[in-house]
């Protein structure tokens, strides 16, 4: 898996052109902001709270598994994992984050593949992976009827996709001038899916429509995890009315799924 082919640009859909244009544009006030406070977790914490993974248990064992993070940003994740005895390839959109993600990589002492590519068309083999994973990253900014089919061929028959991104509750609240949730619902719910912001796109689907999605790629729900941060919890993301809302709703959540093979396939 060393190596591995470069973006190709002509095959990038129009979402997916800006987002990576966005990211660039980003990427190092991104990790300047946020960096410190994903550093203090170690790299292995969920969502805008940072909840830990120890608390959570959501990837498993990780020791000599072939990992995918389809979405690094710096890699955070992926360092961590790499320090544990995992075997990732952290791949990306933004080549300004890849290179952060290799600057990190240096100052950590661990070397793995870095991929620029996009999460809706993944030049590597099939089954290739024990666990596709993403805290936020591709699962968020791509259009997931392209992400999930590619994240199940991927995927090792048993293999585990587990991905952290907002819920339909909290993108049904944002006010069309403010980044910050309120108590009114705004946006229609059946209506979801690409969400356009000013310079970028995400994803987002009404409960059903994931169910929906997994199945028709064989994979089998496992758990849907609704994060809450703790009373005191702080964020570079957001302030302490935002948490207050966040204890109140759910606002982010980590869907686990795993690859089945029909009988007889």
């Amino acid at each position: 898996m060393n190596d591995i082919p470069d973006l190709d640009p002509s095959i990038l859909s129009e979402h997916a052109v800006a987002n990576r244009e966005s990211w660039n544009a980003d990427s190092d006030t991104y990790q300047a902001d946020h960096g410190p406070q994903l550093a203090a977790s170690g790299g292995l914490a969920w969502g805008v709270w940072q909840i830990p993974e120890s608390s959570l248990d959501v990837l498993g064992e990780v020791k000599d598994r072939d990992i995918l993070e389809l979405g690094c940003g710096a890699a955070q994740w992926s360092i961590a994992l790499a320090q544990r005895g995992a075997r990732p390839v952290a791949l990306d959109l933004s080549e300004k984050q890849l290179a952060h993600a290799r600057r990190l990589m240096d100052e950590a002492g661990v070397d793995f593949p870095l991929l620029h590519a996009s999460g809706e068309a993944v030049p590597l083999p099939d089954e290739s992976f024990d666990i596709v994973f993403c805290d936020y990253g591709a699962m968020t900014f791509g259009d997931p009827y392209a992400t999930v089919p590619e994240a199940a061929r991927l995927l090792r028959p048993e293999g585990l996709l587990a991905f952290c991104g907002a819920t339909p509750i909290i993108q049904m609240c944002y006010p069309d001038d403010s980044d910050h949730p309120g108590d009114r619902l705004l946006r229609d719910y059946f209506n979801m899916w690409a969400l356009p912001y000013e310079g970028y796109t995400d994803f987002m689907l009404p409960y059903g429509a994931w169910i929906r999605l997994f199945r028709a790629h064989c994979l089998e729900i496992e758990d849907l995890i609704e994060l809450r941060p703790g009373p005191d919890a702080t964020s570079t993301y957001r302030d302490d009315v935002d948490r207050e809302w966040y204890r109140r709703w759910a606002g982010e959540q980590i869907w686990k799924v795993r690859k089945r093979v029909a009988e007889g396939a």
